[in-house]
């Protein structure tokens, strides 16, 4: 089940934290994410699942900045998002798909007890202008059933910043 806008505001501040939070931002079914001014791409053409790939950091300007077809970008919410008793789920907003902007390519599914900034893995189909603090994916909750053990990873857990890939400690293991 998914939960209601209406329910996600009953939460607020108990099981669902999302910090800075604008309750004009809530949908009937999520709350509206959106973009922190700066990405991460990767420096080497070709990236290895079993070493640390390296990357360099690009700002978003007020002006925009046009991403580039076939090029992977990652970029990060402005919002902390901390999760109890709901599994988080991103998806990215309608109006901005239909723009061939794909801001979660895969693992939009949220585990139950994450806390940090969502790391969004962002591609375009055509050229298309971005710009930092726009409303860019939503959050919405389904609620769980059975017992569950909370994630408690050190990989992604409590993130300060844009998370590139850390894959490359499963073969550490």
């Amino acid at each position: 089940m998914i939960l209601s806008g209406k329910e996600i505001l009953r939460h607020m501040g108990k099981e669902i934290v999302i910090e800075p939070f604008d309750p004009q931002k809530i949908n009937p079914n999520s709350y509206n994410l959106s973009l922190h001014n700066e990405l991460l791409v990767y420096d080497t053409p070709v990236l290895d699942m079993k070493t640390p790939n390296p990357t360099h950091k690009i700002t978003i300007p007020e002006e925009g900045l046009l991403l580039e077809p076939g090029k992977l970008y990652l970029g990060r919410t402005n919002e902390y998002t901390k999760t109890e008793s709901f599994a988080p789920m991103l998806e990215g907003r309608s109006s901005v798909g239909r723009l061939g902007l794909f801001i979660h390519v895969t693992a939009g599914f949220g585990d139950v007890g994450f806390a940090g900034y969502w790391t969004l893995e962002i591609f375009c189909v055509q050229p298309i202008r971005i710009y930092p603090n726009v409303e860019i994916c939503q959050i919405y909750y389904h609620a769980l059933q059975g017992d569950y053990d909370k994630y408690d990873s050190g990989k992604y857990q409590n993130n300060t910043g844009i998370q590139p890939s850390l894959l490359y400690r499963d073969f550490e293991k």
